[in-house]
């Protein structure tokens, strides 16, 4: 009886391990991700490095058959809001290390797997310091030609991506994937919704910054669960659809939107869409033709009057979510950035 107990138990704690083992070793969880690291193939390398006093959590990926003793063009991919660099972000530096490019994604601070309390902090120059520390990091990796760097910036991480490169000359090539503008979202709500609510919400972020500098609770903004009944009653696509993406087919546990409600006195100022003239880089701005974030995209790319080299390429049949996972509409984003870094990088 004894050694049938203690066979049962073991086999429940093989089960055990087997069901909380992640599926991938480095906790990827987009589709056809690396699993190993194979010799004359495209690998991935876990990195921290310290930004400002935190430590900055980050996946380098280099090309196949990658030979520190040349020189290759590099790209700096920025996560969307709420995701992690296991996401979409990772998904897009491995297919651009397919291409031969050595790419970087860093989980932002104060979010992640990064340093930085309280957690959860979002503030736009944070964002954009993030952007400017991984080329910091990337430019002094061996094997990196400096002056061929770009950046792509997905979602929020776009238009902090547009922000960054502004003034920060580095970047040689900037590119966007379904800019989300978080600033005025922030401040006005999704196409408009939340404008009669800004003087009470500027409020609710003034006392929560009031309350953590007396020592107190630390509030967040957007830290409802939602239920997938919520979600299919929601209005917009790219909420609706990033329920799915964020929190069911590609979930992974240090992705939150959650973010501290005194944040909101920086997100509140920041818009992503001002200073475009001072882009002179060749600019690529991409955004599903059905994306109902596509209003933003389109806002940032007029005011884009400093650059001579710049294009609007819109994905057929593309909403904002799809671009980050649907494998065809993936293919026709990472052809257009082939072809764009191939040409400027």
């Amino acid at each position: 009886m004894k050694n049938i107990l203690t066979i049962m138990l073991a086999t429940l704690s093989i089960i055990s391990l087997a069901q909380t083992k992640p599926a991938n070793p480095f906790g990827l969880v987009y589709s056809d991700a690396i699993t190993e690291n194979v010799p004359g193939k495209v690998n991935i390398h876990p990195v921290t490095y310290n930004l400002n006093g935190l430590e900055i959590a980050a996946n380098l990926y280099t090309p196949a058959n990658f030979d520190p003793s040349k020189k290759y063009a590099a790209v700096v991919v920025a996560h969307p809001n709420g995701g992690v660099k296991e996401q979409v972000a990772g998904l897009y530096a491995q297919r651009l290390a397919e291409l031969g490019y050595i790419a970087i994604t860093a989980d932002a601070s104060y979010q992640g797997a990064s340093g930085g309390l309280p957690r959860n902090v979002d503030k736009p120059a944070n964002r954009i310091e993030d952007i400017r520390g991984m080329a910091d990091f990337i430019t002094q990796h061996e094997g990196v030609n400096a002056d061929r760097l770009g950046v792509l910036g997905i979602c929020g991480g776009g238009g902090y991506s547009l922000a960054a490169a502004q003034t920060d000359k580095r970047f040689k090539a900037v590119a966007t994937l379904s800019m989300f503008n978080s600033g005025v979202v922030r401040r006005n709500g999704f196409m408009n919704s939340g404008v009669s609510t800004i003087q009470e919400r500027l409020k609710q972020a003034s006392e929560a910054r009031a309350l953590e500098a007396a020592g107190g609770e630390v509030l967040y903004a957007a830290d409802t669960e939602i239920t997938d009944e919520m979600a299919d009653k929601m209005q917009f696509d790219l909420y609706r659809e990033g329920h799915y993406y964020y929190h069911r087919t590609h979930a992974h546990p240090n992705s939150t939107f959650r973010y501290t409600m005194s944040s909101l006195l920086d997100l509140m100022e920041f818009d992503a869409a001002t200073n475009m003239d001072l882009i002179n880089q060749p600019l690529l701005m991409m955004a599903g033709s059905k994306a109902d974030t596509y209003y933003m995209t389109n806002t940032a790319f007029n005011n884009a009057t400093g650059t001579k080299d710049k294009e609007l390429f819109l994905i057929p049949g593309a909403t904002h979510i799809q671009t980050y996972y649907v494998p065809e509409f993936v293919a026709l984003a990472m052809n257009k950035l082939n072809e764009f870094f191939g040409k400027y990088l």
